[in-house]
């Protein structure tokens, strides 16, 4: 264990993306301290300050490496607890334009576990490393700093306590946590932005989209079985349907569905007009499954108006030894399942830079993790403007990307190779200029060039006859 760095290294949120930074901290600081708001240590169910553990979580296959270079043998863990995995290409069901793609098994290995079991099987590793300790139920008021503000020196904090009739919580007197380096993985409600105002820095810019997505989520024990070979079974929201779904095998033996509109095109939440928008999807099992399964919970339902990046990358100056992570810095559209894997790969970056034996700059470690986001914001930002509704300056790159995108999708309804390629960027293992190579960019076209040269030939015949 490397201990040289510091003393204490204090995380701010015990999340999965918190978790992940433990993780990369625990080998270099004498103690790591996760702070939250929540009960954590030994909880398995849905915890009230991630209202989004009660909805699909996925953790593509590139952060599913990610999690295994964390943690060593958790995939093997995870799985002897019935925690099912998926291949993207393989054994996962997609449907792209209401046509469904052919598969192929693409060693695209992607978590198929409910948020909190795949945060309580992460915790537990956590858990067991001897200088991380968790501090629970407790509110981050701010931060402390040197006199002349320029480094961050702890965090401010009040514990929640059970008053006189163990109802309700009352807050204690504020304490300080001195730290070495303070790591800020609140989500996107993270109150860095306020505080680096008010310590005298400049306001950080926020991009992002209005998508104005609504997503309804329920568990079900099922009475028929959709999948055969499968293990998910995924519409995608197109520009003809905006609407779409993630219908998965999960552990306990559960199915998880998250069905979403796009642009205010909500799923209702009381059971007939749920299962009514579900039988408008383009894979009519999933509608069919849900009818005669047993539901094992309410549905609920979680708005996302906006995707959102914080660009700590673009300002001038920022208090040394404060890094800030995952949602708190980029929040992108939920339905690519994103955000998770983004973090596991934030936390390899955070432990490479450790490895050096000597704190990251901030400067250069926000620039890190937006090289890190870039990528998948760019791809997933164009795919929402293919959606007219949604406002944005439609480049002839993006344009063309859009164009390109239905010829690979058409030509994935006929082949897997396709499919394996598309979901290699999609699952964050590949770059998008990986779609730009001309050996696939001349199959796709050549596969067009077929099906329409086909067509008009069967014209023909039929004209003849």
């Amino acid at each position: 264990m490397r201990s040289g760095i510091g003393a204490r290294a204090v995380v701010l949120g015990g999340s999965i993306t918190g978790l992940f930074a433990a993780a990369a901290l625990a080998p270099s600081y004498r103690e790591v301290v996760i702070v939250d708001r929540d009960r954590l240590v030994g909880v398995r169910e849905w915890r009230r300050g991630a209202p989004q553990t009660r909805h699909i979580n996925g953790l593509l296959a590139r952060g599913h490496q990610a999690l295994e270079e964390l943690f060593p043998g958790i995939t093997e863990e995870m799985a002897d607890d019935g925690i099912p995995f998926s291949d993207l290409s393989g054994t996962v069901r997609w449907y792209f334009y209401g046509k469904r793609l052919q598969q192929l098994r693409g060693g695209l290995s992607c978590v198929a576990a409910t948020r909190p079991m795949l945060e309580y099987h992460v915790r537990r590793r956590v858990e067991a490393m001897a200088n991380v300790t968790f501090l629970e139920e407790c509110d981050v008021v701010g931060l402390t700093t040197s006199p002349d503000r320029a480094r961050v020196t702890g965090a401010r904090i009040h514990r929640r306590k059970a008053d006189s009739n163990a109802r309700r919580k009352a807050e204690t007197a504020e304490e300080v946590i001195e730290a070495d380096l303070v790591i800020d993985t609140t989500g996107r409600g993270s109150r860095s932005p306020k505080w680096l105002v008010e310590l005298g820095y400049q306001r950080v810019e926020e991009q992002g989209t209005k998508v104005g997505i609504g997503y309804a989520s329920r568990h079900y024990k099922l009475t028929t079985d959709p999948f055969g070979k499968d293990h998910s079974i995924n519409p995608v929201a197109s520009p003809t349907l905006p609407r779409g779904a993630i219908f998965t095998k999960t552990d306990s033996g559960m199915v998880e569905l998250t069905t979403y509109g796009i642009l205010g095109d909500h799923p209702p939440t009381d059971p007939e007009g749920f299962n009514a928008f579900v039988k408008t999807l383009a894979a009519p099992e999933i509608h069919e499954a849900i009818s005669v399964a047993e539901p094992i919970d309410d549905i609920a339902l979680f708005k996302f108006p906006t995707t959102m990046w914080r660009r700590y990358d673009l300002m001038e100056t920022l208090p040394e030894r404060l890094l800030i992570m995952g949602d708190a810095v980029c929040t992108p559209n939920p339905v690519y399942a994103q955000a998770q894997s983004l973090s596991a790969l934030e936390a390899l970056a955070l432990r490479e830079r450790l490895s050096a034996g000597r704190a990251p700059d901030t400067p250069e470690f926000q620039r890190a993790v937006a090289d890190i986001i870039r990528p998948a914001w760019e791809m997933t930002t164009a795919v929402d403007l293919g959606f007219p509704g949604v406002e944005g300056e439609r480049t002839p790159k993006v344009r063309m990307m859009h164009v390109f995108s239905r010829l690979l999708h058409d030509a994935a309804t006929r082949d897997g190779r396709f499919t394996a390629a598309f979901m290699r960027v999609a699952g964050l293992v590949d770059p998008p200029t990986a779609l730009q190579r001309p050996g696939l960019v001349l199959r796709v076209l050549r596969d067009a060039v077929g099906v329409r040269l086909s067509r008009f030939l069967a014209r023909r015949r039929g004209g003849s006859a």
